[in-house]
């Protein structure tokens, strides 16, 4: 929850070639059209070049992993830094983190608004029901609890027990957790500190957007009431559906036009 009149901070990440500038321009402009108060939209980058002015390029943090452990997979984790974006420019307050790969169509300040310790989507409350997980109790209570990480709001440093853990044993979390999302939450939850989004605030295209097997042949998708971000959780992936492209023989993308003046208008 925001503290006083200081601006809240909006984070992102950018490595490598499979996001570009434009695209993080593009997510600059849906903040600043859905977000009124003010605010710092700060890219975590390995390349700058061509970012907007609006937006403050950092490096990207170190995940601190010990010598001769190359992978870098989780490299999310490392927002969980006390120090984060020392020493260039260290960070402080109330942040918001938005993954590249999804669409802000609606208000943002509810997400500072809600009181609380953090914040993150249920990643359950983006898929349909698994009735098949229920055979393993233990593990469908456990990924129940998930936490997807396109969206979390928390306080910078507050909860550097996350990256402490990792580092301890990197080794034992990735064979214990098949993605970051999974132990971040686990440790979150150890600490009484996971919460969650209002079912509703974060949609996933494919599952809240367009109609049902075929009947996206008889209507065009839309946006659901109360929805403030658009995630394309699983396939089709964002460029897919941007390209006409449902993944399955049976899923028509139609007409999205709400959906790509959100996206494209800077």
């Amino acid at each position: 929850m925001q503290n006083g009149g200081d601006p809240v901070l909006i984070l992102t990440m950018k490595w490598g070639t499979l996001y570009s500038s434009a695209d993080v321009n593009r997510l600059a402009a849906q903040v600043r059209r859905n977000l009124a108060r003010p605010h710092r939209f700060i890219c975590f980058t390995d390349d700058a070049d061509g970012l907007d002015t609006g937006v403050e390029a950092l490096p990207l943090p170190e995940l601190g992993l010990p010598p001769g452990h190359g992978d870098t997979r989780w490299r999310k984790l490392a927002l969980f830094r006390r120090d984060l974006g020392a020493p260039q420019a260290p960070l402080s307050g109330t942040a918001l983190f938005l993954d590249l790969d999804l669409v802000v169509v609606d208000d943002l300040s509810p997400f500072f608004d809600l009181p609380g310790e953090f914040f993150i989507i249920r990643d359950d409350d983006l898929f349909r029901a698994k009735p098949l997980r229920r055979v393993n109790p233990a593990r469908d209570r456990f990924l129940h609890s998930v936490g997807n990480s396109s969206v979390f709001r928390y306080r910078v440093g507050a909860h550097g027990y996350v990256l402490d853990a990792y580092l301890a044993d990197p080794a034992a979390a990735t064979a214990s957790y098949e993605i970051s999302q999974q132990f971040q939450s686990a440790q979150l939850a150890a600490h009484g500190h996971l919460n969650y989004w209002p079912r509703g605030w974060c949609v996933s295209f494919k599952n809240d957007c367009v109609p049902r097997h075929l009947r996206s042949y008889l209507r065009d998708p839309s946006l659901p009431e109360g929805a403030k971000i658009v995630l394309f959780a699983g396939a089709p992936k964002m460029e897919d559906v941007f390209a006409g492209r449902g993944h399955k023989w049976y899923r028509r993308i139609g007409d999205i036009g709400w959906l790509r003046q959100a996206w494209e208008r800077l």
